[in-house]
């Protein structure tokens, strides 16, 4: 059995040791789909104990849209992981306020901080109305610290998730606008739609929301997206990646 694959046998055994009772069951199912959203199955399987513990100490909160989930600065209480909706990830305020991420459901937020006792670089909002799992830096602790299997899951997590980042930031060094903008639609894009405000992608690259226009006109103009209420359709993927690859030297 494996983190990506928790078998319907393991999810039954999970439930009888914790107990009988519908919110017992719906603890372990959102372990093993926490499970599925960190790390790397094949290399370390979850048991059915594993389950039980992680479901132990998993809680849910909710949030309406535009609430605080945390403040730049403060000390992370604990691990957040986002069951739906999104949180929008910023820095600075007014002009000078820049959007680093959008967490989208499975993403997960706040470990990489505990481990370093480092402080949240970032304040999260809730975009839209939105479900989070959270646990508590003590009890993440005391599952890093009695369970292997999760340990090795969830560095492996950490580690895939500073790779990404750092791909992407070299991914930006020396590109055009129109270029930044084409790799921001196929990075943020969920079944070729992109469902986050252009105030927000326009934070994410650093401009002004009328010099975002410009560019995302100029798709459309070429067939490359479609601009919807409220979304961007991708239209030609192929045409949005050919704009990414180096010219003739």
């Amino acid at each position: 059995m494996t983190f990506s694959r928790v078998s319907s046998a393991a999810l039954d055994r999970a439930v009888r040791l914790l107990g009988p009772g519908g919110a017992t069951e719906m603890a372990i199912r959102q372990a093993a789909w926490v499970a599925r959203c960190v790390g790397r199955g094949e290399s370390s399987p979850l048991s059915p104990d594993d389950l039980t513990a992680l479901a132990t100490f998993l809680r849910t909160r909710a949030l309406a849209r535009g609430e605080l989930l945390f403040p730049a600065g403060s000390a992370p209480p604990g691990v957040w992981i986002i069951q739906h909706g999104r949180v929008e990830l910023s820095v600075g305020t007014g002009r000078r306020r820049s959007v680093v991420h959008v967490l989208q459901p499975g993403d997960v937020d706040g470990d990489i901080q505990h481990l370093l006792d480092m402080p949240l670089p970032y304040t999260a909002h809730a975009l839209d109305e939105a479900t989070v799992l959270f646990l508590a830096a003590p009890d993440f602790e005391q599952l890093l610290g009695q369970r292997l299997t999760i340990t090795r899951r969830w560095l492996s997590s950490v580690a895939e998730r500073l790779a990404a980042s750092q791909h992407r930031v070299i991914g930006l060094l020396g590109r055009s606008l129109t270029e930044q903008v084409a790799q921001l639609l196929l990075d943020e894009a969920v079944e070729d739609q992109v469902l986050l405000p252009q105030r927000t992608l326009a934070a994410m690259v650093g401009v002004q929301r009328p010099s975002l226009n410009k560019v995302l006109k100029d798709f459309e103009r070429q067939g490359l997206i479609a601009v919807r209420y409220a979304a961007i359709e991708l239209v030609d993927r192929d045409g949005l990646y050919r704009l990414l690859e180096p010219g003739p030297t």
